[in-house]
């Protein structure tokens, strides 16, 4: 079964929820399972998905937080 933009997100989401792990493990999981490079899979995701990874990042400090200075 062929994986494309509008259905990898939405396993994605759909194996985050059901197996309540991240976004992160979630879209390992499911290149795993298409067998498909997680470098490839970057293009099949949308923009929600990509803010939600994001987020999950920064909250693991694997990305860096943006700060606001009071000025």
């Amino acid at each position: 079964m062929e994986i494309n933009n509008a259905r990898f997100p939405k396993e994605v989401e759909t194996h985050a929820q059901s197996f309540g792990v991240s976004y992160i493990d979630a879209v390992l999981a499911v290149c795993e399972r298409y067998g498909i490079e997680p470098q490839v899979a970057a293009k099949f995701l949308n923009k929600p998905l990509i803010e939600k990874i994001k987020a999950e990042g920064q909250e693991l400090n694997l990305l860096p937080r943006k700060t606001k200075l009071p000025v």
